[in-house]
């Protein structure tokens, strides 16, 4: 009996740790300090956007990374935000399950926390913004990116297609837009 005791006692202080795991948070830079802005919604539809024309993507790195940014943005905000579990109940399943393809695609870690990915993609936003092609190569560096350096640069230059992540994208849009005309109408109901 003791030692079925010790390990009932482990097992809930295992379960005790993966409870106590801080829920991932993620914000974008270029929405600090605005009220009026949603980054959730301006994130969807600037994804779907760029997602259902990629041929613009090619040859500007910038944009695929700041896709890439909306894209991580949106896998942490969008099912940790209780406003979204009601309004996307859908995107908050299939934007995390998405995840895996951009990440897979574009050599980014599956362990790094998605706003590290943001930060270093800010800084190879930056690095362009400011004309230095150097420090944006840079920016794409080990652990968080691989290969790194100028082959990871290549891959947000000529992005591949993601057909799941914009499936995923696509869907929370009519999600919203569904939201949006229930809202016009009088049908949806409000949560507080």
């Amino acid at each position: 009996m003791p030692c079925d005791r010790r390990l009932l006692l482990l097992g809930l202080i295992g379960l005790g740790a993966c409870a106590a795991k801080p829920t991932e948070t993620a914000f974008l830079p270029e929405f600090r300090g605005f009220v009026s802005i949603d980054p959730v919604r301006h994130s969807i539809e600037q994804g779907a956007d760029m997602l259902t024309h990629r041929s613009r993507l090619v040859g500007q790195p910038w944009d695929t990374a700041r896709l890439v940014q909306a894209l991580e943005f949106l896998a942490v905000a969008v099912p940790n935000g209780p406003r979204w579990n009601v309004m996307l109940p859908m995107a908050q399943l299939t934007l995390p399950a998405a995840r895996a393809e951009w990440r897979q695609a574009f050599g980014i870690a599956p362990e790094a926390r998605a706003q590290e990915v943001i930060d270093t993609l800010t800084e190879l936003r930056t690095a362009f913004a400011e004309q230095r092609p150097a420090s944006a190569t840079a920016a794409l560096r080990a652990p968080v990116f691989s290969p790194g350096g100028q082959e990871s640069l290549n891959l947000f230059a000529d992005p591949p297609a993601l057909p799941r992540t914009t499936r995923a994208v696509i869907d929370a849009r009519q999600e919203l837009a569904s939201q949006s005309a229930e809202q016009r109408s009088g049908l949806a109901f409000v949560v507080r």
